[in-house]
């Protein structure tokens, strides 16, 4: 029997039916007020939820069961990922938001007993939050091995100076894992590595929340421009072996793709559902709705299509990590990603128009979603990189490098 043979399984219905539930009844209502009042004063309500799901024995589906979640496969999963990516604030409200997925999972990984002690502990059970410094003003992050961020260990302490931006969620968080330069004599791939720092220790500073597309950054959703001036963290600090920063930054990327890839499904759902209602209940004139339009039939028609095909390949990606482990699955994480973000940014742009006028206005997701997701198509790698990344490997299959070497 091969590996991919023995598929994982999906998600149990009557699971998934309850997690709908809470999203639906007690999740999507908290939205208005975020969208009007933003973070701070959703927020307490958000925390009762929270609790709720606690409770329930929901907390975390993607973590496993000895560090509090509820050890769901990583296929399990992305079903999950799905429903909760139909709110804004779906997966926050389960335990299951980046950047601190992709942090807990590394620190499960590879931190040490007094690491997991110190930050995994409060960070699985939800006490604290994190974020994860890699992108740098001054770099493409189109090509992550190239930054400034310099970490040197002098009497047992890591001495950390650079300038990070995008870092997702700092407003707030307790610690930062950041990716900073301590072997600058190494190989491209094995220079860097990534340090816990508290956000608590001097010369950690934020410069600013970062404007998304006019929207102005205030708190935990934004994200922000951070700077390390002599920031002072103990030699046992370091995740993982020096020089390995960007291999496990690849490590946490492939399962992470399966989780921005479903939610942004849940997304195209949710806005294909209001799509959908508006279209029969908004009319041009008297007994005549937009439904009624072939255009209109069309958008429907093509974006019903088109997420039930990026499921298909998102699952499928997903078995295979479960199966065969990321490396054997690299081709379909990069398909996934362009593809999916491509649909995404289709769906969302057919709704607001759809929806006209109101699609511009925050009284329902779409825009929200339209100015944040936007960013789908560029970070963990830009669409260009994953299709140029994808077709080399292709025509490598077909002997390319070969025939070159032959004179071909």
């Amino acid at each position: 029997m091969s590996a991919m043979s023995a598929r994982p399984s999906p998600c149990d219905p009557a699971l998934l039916s309850r997690i709908r539930r809470i999203v639906d009844e007690r999740v999507i209502p908290l939205e208005a007020r975020l969208l009007a009042e933003g973070w701070g004063a959703t927020l307490p309500s958000l925390v009762e939820v929270r609790a709720e799901v606690k409770a329930a024995g929901l907390w975390a589906p993607f973590l496993p069961l000895e560090h509090g979640g509820m050890g769901l496969s990583l296929r399990a999963y992305a079903d999950v990922s799905e429903v909760l990516g139909r709110s804004l604030v779906g997966h926050y409200a389960f335990h299951c938001q980046a950047p601190d997925v992709g942090n807990m999972e590394l620190l499960i990984a590879h931190g040490t007993d007094a690491q997991k002690a110190q930050f995994l502990g409060p960070l699985a059970r939800g006490d604290v939050r994190s974020c994860f410094a890699m992108t740098e003003p001054e770099h493409a992050g189109s090509n992550p091995v190239w930054m400034d961020t310099r970490a040197r260990l002098e009497d047992g302490h890591w001495i950390i100076d650079g300038h990070k931006w995008f870092t997702t969620g700092a407003d707030g968080a307790a610690f930062c894992i950041v990716m900073a330069v301590t072997e600058p004599e190494g190989p491209p791939h094995g220079r860097a590595s990534q340090i816990l720092v508290p956000t608590d220790t001097p010369g950690f500073r934020i410069v600013r929340n970062l404007k998304v597309m006019g929207e102005a950054g205030t708190d935990h959703p934004s994200h922000s421009e951070v700077t390390f001036e002599d920031v002072r963290v103990p030699e046992s600090a370091l995740l993982g072996p020096r020089g390995a920063g960007f291999l496990l930054a690849q490590e946490r990327l492939a399962p992470g793709r399966i989780h921005h890839c479903m939610r942004w499904i849940g997304i195209c759902e949710r806005a294909f559902d209001l799509m959908c209602r508006r279209a029969i209940t908004r009319e041009l004139a008297p007994g005549k709705p937009l439904a009624t339009q072939q255009q209109i039939q069309f958008w429907v028609a093509e974006s019903r299509a088109e997420i039930h095909a990026a499921r298909l390949l998102v699952l499928d990606c997903a078995e295979r990590i479960d199966a065969l482990g990321a490396h054997a699955a690299r081709d379909h994480v990069s398909l996934i990603k362009f593809h999916v973000a491509g649909v995404l940014q289709q769906v969302l742009d057919r709704a607001i128009q759809v929806h006209g006028a109101l699609g511009m206005t925050d009284d329902t997701p779409l825009a929200y979603w339209y100015r944040h997701e936007r960013a789908a198509r560029i970070y963990d790698g830009p669409d260009e990189v994953h299709k140029a990344s994808l077709a080399k490997r292709i025509f490598t299959s077909y002997g390319l490098h070969a025939r070159k070497g032959a004179g071909a």
